[in-house]
C-alpha cells in the first residue's frame, strides 16, 4: 500500500531536483557580499526546513498512532524522522561550511538559529536509543510516539529563534530589503524547497515500502516454521 504512486513521484522528483541544480547553477545571480559559496543557501535552507517539518509531521503521526493504536502510524511516524535525522546531518555539515566561507568558523556559538537547531537535532538524536532499547513492540511504538510528541514541540522555538534572535551573525539571506529575496532567487529557492520536499516524500514512502515488505516477510516465515513444525 505504501508504495502506491511511488513510481510518478520518483520522475517528479528527478525532474524537479534537475531543475533545481539547473537555476542554481545557471539561473541564479551570484551574491553582491558573499559570492559562489551563497548558493549553498538554496540546499541549506530547503534542507533545514524539509528537516524541521518532517519531525513535526512524526510527531502528528504518532498522536495518530496513540489515538487509534494502528502500528502503521508507528511505522510512519519512526521514518519519517528518521529521514529527518539524515537532513538535519546534511544541514550542519553544509551549515558549518557556509560559516566557515562567510565567517572563518566552522561554528559560532552564540548564533542562536545555529544553536537551537542542534539542540533539536541531538534530542532527536536519543529516539533511536530510546527506542531500540525497548523489545516489547507495543511498548516500544508507544514510548517512541510519546517521545516524538513531546520533541516535537520544540521544533517552534527554531522557527521563533530566527524571527526573535538578536543577534545578527548568521546570514540573513530570506530577509533581504523588502522582506525577500529577488525574484530569480526567490524562484530558484522555491523550486529548491518543493524538490527537496519531494525528495523527502519519495525517500519516505520507499523506506516504508521496504519495510512494510520486510514485515510481511517475516510474518509469512513465521507461517511457514509454524506448517513445519506442525
Amino acid at each position: 500500500m505504501y508504495s502506491k504512486g511511488l513510481i510518478p513521484l520518483a520522475v517528479a522528483t528527478v525532474v524537479a531536483m534537475g531543475t533545481a541544480m539547473a537555476l542554481i547553477f545557471f539561473y541564479a545571480p551570484l551574491d553582491a557580499d558573499q559570492g559562489f559559496v551563497q548558493k549553498i543557501f538554496y540546499v541549506h535552507v530547503p534542507m533545514a526546513i524539509v528537516a524541521l517539518c518532517g519531525f513535526v509531521a512524526g510527531g502528528i503521526m504518532a498522536i495518530k498512532h496513540l489515538r487509534t493504536g494502528d502500528r502503521s502510524w508507528d511505522l510512519r511516524s519512526y521514518v519519517a524522522i528518521h529521514l529527518s535525522i539524515i537532513l538535519g546531518v546534511g544541514v550542519l555539515v553544509t551549515g558549518a561550511i557556509w560559516a566557515k566561507a562567510s565567517w572563518g568558523h566552522w561554528w559560532v556559538w552564540d548564533e542562536p538559529v545555529l544553536v537551537s537547531f542542534l539542540v533539536v537535532f541531538l534530542l532527536y538524536c536519543v529516539y533511536y536509543p530510546l527506542r531500540f532499547a525497548i523489545e516489547d513492540p507495543e511498548r516500544q511504538a508507544r514510548y517512541s510516539s510519546v517521545f516524538a510528541i513531546a520533541a516535537g514541540a520544540f521544533v517552534p522555538l527554531n522557527f521563533m529563534a530566527v524571527r526573535l534572535a538578536e543577534a545578527y551573525t548568521h546570514p540573513r539571506v530570506l530577509s533581504q530589503t523588502g522582506g525577500s529575496l529577488p525574484g530569480d532567487m526567490r524562484l530558484t529557492f522555491l523550486v529548491a524547497l518543493a524538490a527537496m520536499a519531494l525528495l523527502f516524500v519519495t525517500l519516505w514512502k520507499l523506506e516504508l515500502t521496504a519495510k512494510h515488505a520486510s514485515l510481511q516477510l517475516k510474518k509469512l516465515r513465521r507461517r511457514l516454521d509454524a506448517r513445519v513444525a506442525a
